[in-house]
């Protein structure tokens, strides 16, 4: 039986990786209102500024700055009311000394203004309705205050978003403010995932003796979905060199990215590593990385594009596929630091096993304990699915820490 080689912990495993993932995808124009999600294709720049006029921050009264200093509540300004400035209208009242306009929240401010008093701050005089009245102002207004000026959000010209940048609700409210309303965006990747195995059938059909469904399938294709991917099933081919090698060239070939789930354990039936060499330049990268479960992955990169093959134990292609498929979705859109995912800080409940030299991922339910969480490890073979439905996340176990204790703060990466 042949031995693992090339054998990298998962930091240098993705480095290498993505040394050779030169494959990107096309773009296309879209709407901004259908971008969320998906990724710019170049830098995008405002057009214009934002604010285009000055604006007024609150319900108040713009006045000239200068009228308002020395006021106090025992010592107040008196200004005149000249005139009110309508919601959505240009501002055409003009401000003489000791005169305000009457503004509101989001207005714009006259060009003889440069401060707005809020309406708190003042007091009106009389009874009499109409223009001119007079208002006490019980504070000293600063140049500027109150005030939103031109471009003050962003300025004209100015870049609004990076190449790369994956679109998150408040970016599209950003661009649509500023008048952009399409967009050019990456092509979302095709990404096509072939299950092997004679003893695999369709979910659908009920295994006979020897036999499984195949779950690998959609949890990869979930995973897919969610980086911004387009899953594309072959479906089951069985574990026949040539068949796997026809099916392989075939999806590829209309793909992005190859996934090929088991397989890769090293056994006289699987045959994944020649037929991924057989593919194309440069072929397989390594097989076999330093965590647990899912020793036996398959890294390999044809033509610019990733190859990946999956153990066939759930569990393991899940975390794999994490670990190595998502983050090559991103990269071909142009994703070069896919986005954070949630961690968070917990108490181990129970000691957690491991060996130093290898990163190990643990399933673990989290529990409420006081302010903080505790998580519980839900142990089991990497072949139990139900491990990780009933997890929330996975316990990290760093590569040179030989296992863990309860009662420590652990990582927990959620799902």
């Amino acid at each position: 039986m042949p031995e693992f080689f090339n054998v990298l912990p998962p930091d240098e495993a993705r480095r290498l990786l993505f040394d050779h993932l030169t494959h990107r995808t096309a773009g296309q124009t879209i709407a901004v209102q259908e971008a969320l999600g998906r990724v710019t294709l170049r830098a995008v720049h405002a057009p214009h500024a934002l604010p285009a006029f000055r604006r007024s921050t609150m319900d108040g009264y713009a006045v000239r700055a200068a009228d308002t200093h020395g006021a106090s509540e025992s010592l107040p300004a008196f200004l005149s009311v000249v005139g009110e400035v309508p919601m959505g209208a240009p501002a055409s009242v003009e401000l003489g000394v000791a005169e305000a306009a009457l503004v509101h929240t989001g207005g714009m401010l006259p060009d003889s203004a440069d401060a707005v008093v809020p309406v708190e701050l003042t007091q009106r005089l009389g009874d009499g309705a109409g223009f001119p009245h007079e208002i006490e102002v019980f504070k000293a207004m600063a140049l500027g205050q109150n005030v939103l000026q031109v471009g003050e959000d962003v300025a004209a010209g100015a870049q609004i978003l990076p190449v790369g940048h994956l679109l998150r609700p408040q970016d599209l409210g950003g661009l649509l403010a500023v008048g952009i309303t399409t967009l050019e965006v990456a092509a979302r990747p095709r990404v096509g995932i072939l299950a092997t195995g004679d003893e695999v059938v369709p979910p659908e059909q009920a295994p006979g003796p020897g036999q499984i469904r195949d779950i690998n399938s959609y949890t990869v294709a979930g995973l897919t979905e969610k980086a911004g991917g387009i899953p594309v099933l072959g479906g089951i081919v069985p574990d026949n060199l040539h068949a796997l090698q026809e099916a392989a060239e075939r999806m590829l070939s209309g793909c992005d990215m190859l996934v090929l789930s088991a397989g890769s354990s090293v056994s006289v039936r699987d045959v994944t590593v020649q037929v991924v060499d057989g593919l194309g330049e440069p072929g397989v990268l390594l097989h076999g990385v330093a965590t647990r479960p899912g020793k036996p992955t398959i890294v390999g990169v044809v033509d610019g594009k990733p190859v990946v093959g999956l153990p066939g134990n759930p569990v393991s292609a899940m975390v794999q596929y994490d670990m190595f498929g998502v983050p090559a979705v991103y990269r071909l859109q142009g994703v070069m630091e896919p986005p954070l995912r949630g961690i968070v800080w917990a108490r181990l409940a129970h000691n957690v096993a491991s060996e130093t030299g290898r990163e190990d991922y643990v399933p673990a339910r989290l529990e409420s304990e006081g302010d903080s969480l505790r998580a519980v490890p839900v142990f089991g073979k990497s072949n139990l699915i139900y491990t990780l439905v009933n997890a929330d996340g996975l316990i990290k176990v760093p590569l040179n820490k030989g296992g863990l204790l309860a009662g420590e703060w652990v990582e927990v990466r959620l799902f």
